[in-house]
C-alpha cells in the first residue's frame, strides 16, 4: 500500500463480509508487525542506508509477478475491487512475515495514498498486445522530432474528496487494528529516458542522437523542466508523504534512515526530505560519452532537489559509473545481473549502498537448482566484502507455479550469508 492510486472510483465500498475478511487478516498482520525481530530488522535497515555501524548484507525477495501464483487472485475471499485490492496486501505481508522470512519489515500501519488521476504528457502511445501479463509494443505520437506540437507538461489532479473517503474506510476497517496513515508516492522513476522512448520510441532515441542531437537536448529539456514543475507543485501543495521507513525506494530496498527528513523540518514534506529513484534502462546500448551528453544532464537537476538518490535499475551501471558517481546525494546504486560485480565493488566499496540484483532467471528456470542460488549467493558474498551488500531478488516473471522457489532462495541466501560470518 505504498504507492498512491491512480483513478477514482465511485464504486469504492466495503461490505460487511469483506470487512470481516480483512479484519481477521489485519489482526494476524499486527501481531507480527510487533514481533522484536522486526524492531531488530528496522535498525539494520537504518544502520544499512545511514553507512552507519556495519551490518551483514540484507536481504529481500519481491517475486513481483510471482504472487499470481503464491496468492492466486481466485482464492481472495473478498468481492469488491478495493477490498480485494487490500485483501492482497495484507496476504502479501502475511507471506512475508511467515514464509518468507527476509528481512523486510512488517509494519503496524496501514498506508493509503492519495487518489489522483494522471494528465500524461499530451500525447499518447498506442499499444499492440500485452494481454495477459505478454510482451507488448507501441506506436510512438512523435514522429517527427522537429515537431513537438500537442505535447503538454505532466499533471497530477488529486480528489481531495475520494482519498478522504480512502482513508475513512480504511480506519472505519482496520484503524483499531493497523493505523491508518496517509502514506505512498506519485512516480516510481524520474530517470525521463523511459518518458522519451514511449513519446518517441526506443530505436528513434538511438538514431536521433545521431541524427538530430538538438532535437533530443529539447525534448529532454522539456521532460526535466516539467518534472522540476511536477515536484515543485507537489511539495507546495503539501502532497509529499516522508518515505524514511519501511518504504520501497529505488529499484529495490527501503528508505529506513535516520538522515531524513533534513535539517529545518517542520512537519511539511519537502523534497530534500525523500529519496528519490533516477534510472536509464533504455539507454543500456548507449556509450558513456552519450549518456553523459544526451542523459546526465538532465537528470542531474532532479537529483539535487532530493535528500537521498537511488540509482538504477536492470542496466549495468559499471561502464557509465564515473558518470553517475557525481549525481547529487546518492546513497543506492543498482548492481544489476547485467553489471560487472567486481568492478562495482571495487568502486562502492562502504561509501554507498550495493544494492546486489541476482538473476530472476534462478526462479524461472524449468527445473529450480538451489545449488545454483549457493553458487551465486557464495560468489556474490566473496566479490562484494567490504561493500554495504543488500540481496534484492525482484523481476521475476514466474515461480514456474512453486512458491517455495523465493522462500528457498530467501533460506539459502541467508545461510551463506550466516556461513561467511
Amino acid at each position: 500500500m505504498a504507492e498512491a492510486s491512480a483513478g477514482v472510483r465511485e464504486t469504492d465500498s466495503i461490505t460487511p463480509a469483506d470487512r470481516q475478511v480483512l479484519r481477521g487478516l489485519a489482526g494476524r498482520v499486527a501481531e507480527l508487525a510487533a514481533r522484536e525481530v522486526e524492531q531488530d530488522k528496522r535498525r539494520l535497515w537504518t544502520a544499512h542506508n545511514d553507512l552507519a555501524a556495519a551490518t551483514r548484507p540484507l536481504v529481500f525477495c519481491d517475486p513481483e509477478n510471482g504472487w499470481n501464483e503464491i496468492i492466486p487472485r481466485a482464492q481472495l475471499a473478498c468481492s469488491g475491487p478495493l477490498a480485494r485490492e487490500w485483501e492482497l496486501h495484507l496476504r502479501k505481508e502475511l507471506f512475508w512475515g511467515k514464509q518468507m522470512r527476509d528481512d523486510r519489515v512488517i509494519e503496524p500501519y496501514f498506508n493509503v495514498g492519495c487518489v489522483f488521476t494522471d494528465s500524461g504528457w499530451g500525447l499518447t502511445e498506442v499499444y499492440h498486445g500485452g494481454s495477459d501479463g505478454g510482451a507488448k509494443t507501441w506506436d510512438a505520437p512523435i514522429s517527427d522530432l522537429d515537431n513537438l506540437d500537442g505535447l503538454r507538461p505532466r499533471t497530477l489532479l488529486i480528489s481531495a474528496d475520494a482519498t478522504a473517503r480512502r482513508r475513512e474506510l480504511a480506519e472505519g476497517t482496520l484503524g483499531d487494528l493497523l493505523p491508518v496513515r496517509r502514506r505512498g508516492g506519485f512516480y516510481w522513476s524520474l530517470g525521463l529516458t523511459g518518458v522519451f522512448i514511449k513519446l518517441r520510441g526506443l530505436e528513434n532515441l538511438m538514431l536521433d542522437m545521431y541524427d538530430n542531437p538538438a532535437g533530443v537536448h529539447r525534448l529532454m529539456a522539456f521532460l526535466r523542466d516539467a518534472t522540476l514543475a511536477m515536484i515543485e507543485r507537489l511539495e507546495r501543495d503539501g502532497l509529499y508523504t516522508l518515505n524514511n521507513e519501511g518504504d520501497y525506494v529505488g529499484s529495490g530496498g527501503f528508505g529506513w534512515t535516520d538522515e531524513l527528513p533534513a535539517a529545518g523540518f517542520d512537519g511539511k514534506v519537502r523534497t530534500r526530505d525523500l529519496w528519490c529513484l533516477l534510472e536509464s534502462q533504455e539507454t543500456v546500448g548507449v556509450s558513456p560519452e552519450m549518456f553523459e551528453e544526451f542523459i546526465f544532464p538532465y537528470q542531474a537537476p532532479i537529483a539535487e532537489r532530493f535528500g537521498r538518490v537511488c540509482y538504477g535499475c536492470c542496466e549495468p551501471i559499471h561502464s557509465r559509473w564515473h558518470v553517475v558517481r557525481r549525481m547529487a546525494n546518492l546513497r543506492r546504486v543498482s548492481v544489476s545481473p547485467w553489471c560487472d560485480r567486481a568492478t562495482m565493488a571495487e568502486q562502492l566499496g562502504g561509501d554507498f549502498v550495493y544494492s546486489l540484483k541476482p538473476h530472476p532467471g534462478l526462479l524461472a528456470a524449468e527445473k529450480f537448482d538451489g545449488d545454483a542460488v549457493r553458487h551465486d549467493a557464495r560468489e556474490a558474498l566473496e566479490t562484494t566484502r567490504g561493500c554495504r551488500v543488500e540481496f534484492v531478488m525482484k523481476d521475476n516473471h514466474t515461480l514456474r507455479n512453486d512458491p517455495r522457489r523465493a522462500t528457498e532462495w530467501v533460506r539459502i541466501v541467508r545461510e551463506e550469508i550466516d556461513r561467511m560470518g
